[in-house]
């Protein structure tokens, strides 16, 4: 179930992983080469520091701003923001309204069975 419901999450997340794990192979990969070409011997040390200076600057340019416009889109704009909520409430009273004129009778016990089924938010 965990899966399934947050599918975009999983694969979002595997290939951030992959994509981290990518740009850390090849940029020791480039190390190395280049560690030899001086005739030096490539030290995990030497590089930690540059990977992770490389690795931070593309996240704070690329990933959080990307994240921070989707992510925080879908949460004030569609999690229960009050602008969001706005024209759902909205729909929802003028629906209420109809079933009420329209069936006087059964109305409101045909909008309570609604509510129970579909929670409001």
């Amino acid at each position: 179930m965990v899966l399934k419901a947050y599918g975009y999450a999983w694969i979002t997340l595997i290939l951030f992983l992959l994509s981290v794990s990518g740009h850390w192979l090849f940029g020791w990969m480039s190390y190395a080469d280049e560690q030899q070409l001086h005739n030096a011997p490539p030290l995990v040390a030497t590089t930690w520091f540059e990977m992770l200076r490389d690795t931070f600057e593309n996240w704070q340019s690329e990933f959080l701003q990307l994240l921070w416009q989707v992510g925080g889109l879908a949460l004030f704009l569609y999690a229960g923001s009050p602008q969001s909520k706005e024209g759902d409430d909205r729909k929802e009273a003028k629906l209420d309204a109809i079933l009420r004129r329209i069936d006087p009778v059964n109305g409101e016990s045909t909008i309570q069975e609604l509510d129970r089924k579909y929670l409001r938010r």
